[in-house]
C-alpha cells in the first residue's frame, strides 16, 4: 500500500508546453481549500472542497500582461465572506515589464472570474512585483506592496471591505528614514479576528536589512511605528530576496519567522530570537497546537511544529512553501516541484 502521503498528495503539471507551474499559494476556510500559482503570463486557480483529498482541474483566472512570477513574486489567494480574490503584479501586455497589482474576484467559488480591478492608485508604482494580500476579521481585504511612486521603495497599502469589489484609496503604511525599504523581499500581512493588520517587511535602515513589523488597529487606514525583529543585525549592501512570515495565535501572540544571512530565526514582538536552522524561504501558520513553520533547506523542505521541536524533513522536494490549516488542524503544504505544483499533508 503507498504510504498515506503519497495517497492524500496531488501533483499539477505544467497547463502549457515547457512552461513550469510556479510560486503556489494557499488559502484555507474550513476544509474548502483554494491554490492559486502562475504559469508564463497565466493565473491558475483550482480548489478542494474535501480539505485536499481531491482538487478540480485548473482553470485559467486572468492571462493578461506581463506576470511577475519567481522569488515570491506571483499571485496571491484569500477566501472572503462574499468572494475567492486572487491578486498579483502584471505590466502591459509584451512590454516586459510588471506594473500594476490587479486583483480579481470570484462569487461562484472560483468557477469564473470577473475583470481585474487595479489597486494601485499610481499607475506602475507596483513594478517591483513583490505584495501580500490577505483576508481577515470584519470582513477585511488588505493587500501591501512595494512602492515606486516616489524617490525610494517605500510600503503602501489598500482595503476591501467588499470581497475585492472595491479597493480604498492607497495607504502608506511605511517609510524608512533612511530612504528606502529593503527593495526586493517580499513583504507579509495578516488580519485577525479583531480586524487588527499586520505588516511584516524587510527594513534597509543604516545599513542593515533587518526585519521589522507595523501594526494598524483600525483596519489599515493608519499604521503605528515600526518594531524591530530580533537581537541582531543583517549589514549587508545587497537584497537578500527573503521576507519571511508570520502567524497570529489563539492567544493573539505573533509569531515571527525569518533569515538572517544563512539562519532562520523564530520571535515574537520584542522577544527572544530563536534559531531554526539554516535555510531559506519560511513560512509560518497558527493550529490548534501551536504555529508551524516550513521552509527550505538546498531542496528540501522542512518543518517544524511546538517551539522546542526538532526540525524534520519533508518527504519530497519542494520549494517555495506556501502553508494552510485545516477545519481539524492539520496542515496543507503547496510548493514547486520540479517545473510542477505539488500539494500534500504536511502532518
Amino acid at each position: 500500500m503507498l504510504p498515506l502521503l503519497l495517497l492524500l498528495s496531488i501533483e499539477f503539471a505544467p497547463q502549457q508546453t515547457s512552461v513550469p507551474n510556479r510560486q503556489p499559494q494557499l488559502a484555507v476556510d474550513g476544509d474548502n481549500v483554494a491554490l492559486a500559482f502562475g504559469a508564463g503570463n497565466t493565473i491558475y486557480f483550482a480548489s478542494s472542497q474535501d480539505a485536499g483529498s481531491s482538487w478540480t482541474k485548473p482553470i485559467a483566472v486572468s492571462n493578461r500582461g506581463s506576470l511577475s512570477l519567481g522569488m515570491r513574486r506571483g499571485p496571491r489567494i484569500a477566501i472572503s465572506r462574499s468572494a475567492i480574490v486572487v491578486s498579483a503584479i502584471v505590466g502591459e501586455k509584451g512590454r516586459g515589464a510588471d506594473g500594476d497589482l490587479m486583483a480579481w474576484r470570484s462569487v461562484d467559488g472560483g468557477k469564473t472570474w470577473g475583470e481585474g480591478r487595479r489597486v494601485n492608485d499610481v499607475a506602475g508604482s507596483a513594478r517591483e512585483g513583490l505584495h501580500a494580500m490577505v483576508a481577515g476579521g470584519e470582513a477585511i481585504l488588505f493587500a501591501t506592496w512595494l512602492d515606486l511612486r516616489s524617490e525610494g521603495t517605500k510600503l503602501f497599502g489598500a482595503m476591501s471591505r467588499d470581497g475585492g469589489a472595491t479597493w480604498s484609496e492607497n495607504r502608506l503604511v511605511y517609510e524608512s528614514p533612511s530612504g528606502s525599504v529593503c527593495e526586493c523581499c517580499h513583504p507579509t500581512a495578516y488580519v485577525d479576528e479583531r480586524g487588527r493588520v499586520f505588516v511584516m517587511f524587510r527594513n534597509w535602515l543604516d545599513g542593515n536589512r533587518d526585519m521589522y513589523l507595523v501594526r494598524s488597529d483600525d483596519g489599515g487606514r493608519t499604521f503605528g511605528p515600526a518594531r524591530k525583529l530580533g537581537s541582531g543585525s543583517w549589514r549587508l549592501n545587497a537584497c537578500p530576496m527573503d521576507g519571511g512570515s508570520m502567524a497570529v495565535g489563539a492567544d493573539g501572540k505573533v509569531t515571527t519567522v525569518w533569515r538572517r544571512e544563512g539562519t532562520l530565526y523564530r520571535s515574537g514582538i520584542g522577544g527572544d530570537e530563536e534559531v531554526l536552522g539554516s535555510g531559506r524561504q519560511p513560512v509560518a501558520v497558527a493550529t490548534p497546537r501551536g504555529i508551524v513553520v516550513a521552509w527550505t533547506e538546498g531542496k528540501v523542505l522542512k518543518w517544524a511544529g511546538a517551539a522546542d521541536a526538532a526540525p524534520q524533513t519533508f518527504a519530497g522536494e519542494m520549494s517555495f512553501p506556501s502553508i494552510g490549516v485545516l477545519r481539524g488542524g492539520g496542515v496543507l503544504v503547496a510548493g514547486e516541484r520540479n517545473g510542477s505544483v505539488f500539494v500534500a499533508p504536511l502532518q
